[in-house]
């Protein structure tokens, strides 16, 4: 997991705002490469049974992208907490 090597508290609510946005696109995009590699999975193993190409790869991006959507995912709770330190203030 990559450290997270940003200072939200440095950061205008504006700038917050957007990185909320685009961390949520985020985490969007990385749960559809996932289905979509399930989904390649299965139609691997229905069509041509068990195979390299068909299970260990798309469980090895499915591996990386799980990773760093978890990153993404403390990233956001942490730009969330910040927000919500502003916005009570």
């Amino acid at each position: 997991m990559m450290p997270n090597d940003r200072n939200y508290a440095a950061l205008p609510l504006e700038q917050l705002l957007a990185e909320e946005k685009i961390s949520k696109r985020n985490q969007l995009l990385s749960a559809g490469a996932i289905g979509f590699l399930v989904g390649v999975m299965v139609y691997g193993l229905v069509k041509n049974g068990f195979g390299v190409l068909y299970l260990a790869i798309p469980l090895f991006l499915i591996a990386m992208i799980y990773r760093n959507s978890h990153a993404q995912k403390q990233n956001l709770v942490e730009i969330r907490r910040e927000i919500a330190v502003r916005k009570a203030a």
